[in-house]
């Protein structure tokens, strides 16, 4: 295919966004140099030309890469006998891909129920703390847990809000990693909050609370009578080097929320795990929360799949490897080049960020990395921060690989930075 054809090829594409999705998609895409990507496989994304991108972005959908064998081959099969079933029967690949993800959590989460995303999962959340009647619904400043209409309303950051208003009553944001804060609005709604937050703040910029944080909100919840719902849609599964980041101060919420890469980078699935008084209230009427697609099952399939590759490849342990390499590695890079223009790195396990004061510069350095062959992502709620999630079955190689770029790349920026 010569260059003007793959130009053509792109431009035509690009139109339809413009006319029938998104232009500022297109807009967006133009800003990236214009590629269409058309395939995957493991760490790597092909565009239309022939080149190879390697994906450490991805909103933490591909813990497992891109295609991997085990989740293809679940898929592959389910495809083949029964994709989408009837919901008036019981059905099989439900029951497994609930028994797996339920053996994975903390002790006492034992009920399921699957959807199609992390906003999805927050909306069932929220209809659970009505059912157990804690109306009140309480957040973190700069947490992120979608975009419908009721986890926007917990989602904080006005920019996504304000133009959607108004949202849901009765909801109060408190600053992350504050205590105090979250007692005096708990001792203000006694046996009526819920509590909905996440581990680390991803979408945030990677914002760790400090030691103890989650603990002390379990130990709050439990005194104020409120229900305690982590959202680990971003988090779980490997993320943070833990199948969940509950682990880390070895807490049990009531409420647990999974997504991105509970599909294996190749379905969309979510979940909502709770504990049997918790999810009681839907026990009550089977059809009082449901939806066509939730529990599909094709994407069963791709659940098991998942479950499987993270236990059988190791991918928790080696999330935990990795990380502790890549945060070295990138805050070295980053001090070398990037530190006069006030940035500086966070992370745990595979969930790290480039925090960069100077206005802009994040783009740029997105920019660059683009260049360089290298994906990532900006945070939905932090213009300036550059976050990495890449797949925990990257190989030495690719570590080296993305290293050296990412090098270049900050090396650049800093030149932008400067003028």
């Amino acid at each position: 295919m010569t260059e003007t054809q793959l130009t053509s090829d792109y431009d035509r594409v690009a139109a339809t966004y413009r006319r029938n999705l998104s232009s500022g998609r297109a807009r967006l895409a133009d800003m990236l140099g214009g590629h269409l990507e058309v395939e995957s496989k493991g760490a790597w994304i092909t565009v239309a030309d022939g080149q190879h991108f390697l994906n450490v972005g991805g909103y933490g959908v591909f813990i497992t890469g891109a295609r991997h064998p085990i989740v293809v081959a679940e898929v592959e099969r389910q495809l083949h006998s029964h994709p989408i079933s009837s919901r008036l029967f019981l059905e099989p690949a439900l029951g497994r891909a609930a028994q797996m993800l339920t053996a994975t959590t903390p002790p006492g989460l034992n009920r399921v129920h699957f959807c199609n995303s992390g906003a999805e999962a927050t909306e069932a959340a929220i209809k659970l703390a009505r059912l157990n009647q804690r109306p009140f619904l309480i957040s973190t400043v700069g947490g992120y847990h979608g975009k419908t209409m009721g986890a926007l309303s917990v989602t904080g950051r006005s920019v996504f809000q304000d133009p959607f208003r108004p949202l849901l009553p009765d909801v109060a944001h408190v600053p992350f990693g504050d205590t105090a804060a979250l007692a005096a609005v708990l001792r203000e709604h006694p046996e009526q909050a819920c509590v909905i937050l996440e581990p680390v703040q991803a979408e945030a910029g990677v914002v760790l609370p400090p030691p103890g944080y989650l603990a002390a909100v379990q130990s709050l919840c439990a005194e104020y009578g409120a229900l305690f719902v982590l959202d680990e849609v971003q988090t779980g599964l490997g993320r943070l080097g833990l199948w969940w980041g509950a682990e880390r101060e070895s807490i049990r919420p009531d409420v647990l929320l999974s997504g991105k890469g509970l599909g294996g980078a190749v379905m969309p699935v979510a979940a909502v795990i709770a504990t049997d008084e918790v999810f009681s209230g839907l026990d009550r009427d089977p059809l009082l929360h449901t939806s066509t697609f939730s529990g599909a099952p094709i994407a069963m399939a791709a659940v098991c799949g998942a479950l499987r590759a993270i236990e059988e490849d190791g991918l928790v342990e080696r999330a935990a490897r990795l990380g502790e390499i890549l945060l070295r590695e990138i805050t070295r890079i980053v001090d070398r080049y990037l530190s006069d223009l006030g940035a500086r790195v966070r992370g745990s396990g595979l969930l790290i960020a480039v925090d960069i004061a100077e206005p802009g510069v994040a783009g740029e350095l997105l920019i660059e990395l683009v260049k360089n062959n290298v994906v990532a992502n900006l945070s939905m709620n932090s213009d300036f921060v550059l976050r990495f999630t890449p797949p925990a079955v990257l190989s030495d190689n690719e570590v080296d690989f993305f290293l050296n770029r990412f090098e270049v790349a900050a090396r650049a920026t800093a030149q932008y930075g400067n003028r």
